[in-house]
């Protein structure tokens, strides 16, 4: 099995905590970088007390919160207020290539760890720092919280079955995000570093992430001047997009295109040149009528059957899966998106694995294969400490 990756050779310190921060450095550890966790004696990271669920025998209770964060990392703990554990620090990063940190702004420079402390330990090293609502700014100074900044940041105000009915993304999102970006600024830092010799600062927040996505709906206000809102399951400038209801569950149709549109209108016996929906902008207009239209010849199918039809008529659709009929899908199996791993008290688990595959031009794969799964606490403790004596 393959255990190397783009990143083998790089050692990447992980001061982060909950889940923005803790993604990244698991990135980062899914490209083949040597991620040392540190983690605060006794407790660790907060996840680890977050359930239920937990699982493991009494007394070596493990979160599954914590186990979706945390592959392909070593766990030290440190007090990072005692002199011998801070120096015993400050020797890892004149060793490491990237260091994250997501304390509140201003927290690890208290700590004695400013980042001009840190470039004269280390010029090569890239700081990764994520904030709630940026490092700056009238409101740099907030604790960031992942629903917090859904809300703040405008997502839940487009999500929810209406405009009133404000909802928050079912898996923590921004923080998700957060880590994504962050990892991306660390790649595009040590590429720098191949030029210029020398680390710096990278910095994201919550907030910035979020609005990141905003796509489309963020240049329907900068541009258009319209505020979007919640529309439930179906797209805001696209139709019919969305979720229809048949006769036994649902089905979701993407009609991104008039040849799609005349496709669907042959299959269901709608006329393709009813005035209502001559065109995509009379379809947004007029979308409760067309919903209302599809889903009276839907109601004669049952879910399966309309999605072999769709197929078989070349219009995108799909199924509405729970998290079990996900991770049992051949499609997803077939993708890498399960990994087992053998745990230090569980034994062996699986997880979910990650989204990235390599290939060389002639098509052989060198997607790393082999993972180390998530450490219990302090499990590293004697054999980093080993490593820096050698």
């Amino acid at each position: 099995m393959n255990d190397t990756g783009s990143l083998t050779g790089y050692l990447v310190l992980d001061l982060t905590r909950a889940l923005a921060g803790p993604h990244a450095g698991m990135m980062l550890g899914d490209l083949g970088a040597r991620v040392v966790k540190v983690e605060t004696p006794g407790t660790g990271d907060d996840t680890r007390g977050w359930g239920p669920p937990f699982v493991g025998d009494e007394g070596a209770r493990e979160s599954t919160y914590f186990l979706s964060t945390n592959r392909n990392k070593e766990s030290i703990t440190l007090n990072l207020k005692d002199a011998a554990d801070s120096a015993l620090l400050a020797d890892l990063i004149t060793r490491a290539d990237v260091l994250l940190e997501n304390f509140r702004p201003g927290t690890l420079d208290r700590l004695g760890f400013s980042p001009a402390r840190l470039e004269e330990l280390n010029p090569r090293l890239v700081l990764l720092s994520i904030s709630g609502f940026g490092h700056d700014g009238p409101e740099g100074g907030r604790a960031g919280y992942d629903q917090i900044a859904q809300g703040e940041a405008g997502l839940m105000s487009i999500t929810g079955s209406k405009p009133d009915d404000p909802q928050r993304v079912g898996v923590p999102i921004g923080d998700l995000l957060a880590g994504m970006y962050g990892a991306y600024g660390v790649l595009a830092a040590l590429l720098e570093r191949e030029r210029t010799g020398r680390g710096q600062v990278v910095r994201t927040s919550l907030l910035a992430s979020v609005v990141g996505v905003h796509a489309f709906q963020g240049t329907r206000w900068t541009v258009a001047g319209e505020v979007g809102l919640a529309n439930g399951n179906h797209h805001p400038s696209i139709a019919p997009y969305g979720l229809f209801h048949t006769g036994s569950g649902a089905v979701q149709i993407a009609v991104g295109s008039e040849s799609l549109w005349a496709r669907l209108c042959a299959m269901t016996g709608i006329a393709v040149d009813d005035e209502r929906w001559a065109s995509n902008g009379q379809r947004v207009d007029n979308r409760d009528s067309l919903i209302a239209a599809l889903e009276e010849v839907f109601s004669d199918w049952n879910a399966d059957a309309l999605l072999i039809a769709l197929e078989e008529a070349g219009i995108p659709a799909g199924r509405v899966r729970n998290l079990q009929q996900v991770y049992e899908w051949d499609q997803t199996q077939s993708q890498g998106l399960i990994v087992d791993v053998d745990h230090a008290t569980l034994g062996e688990i699986s997880l979910p694995g990650p989204p990235l595959r390599f290939f060389s031009a002639d098509g052989e794969e060198h997607t790393r294969t082999a993972h180390s799964a998530p450490p219990t606490l302090g499990q590293h403790n004697d054999s980093v400490r080993d490593w820096l004596n050698q």
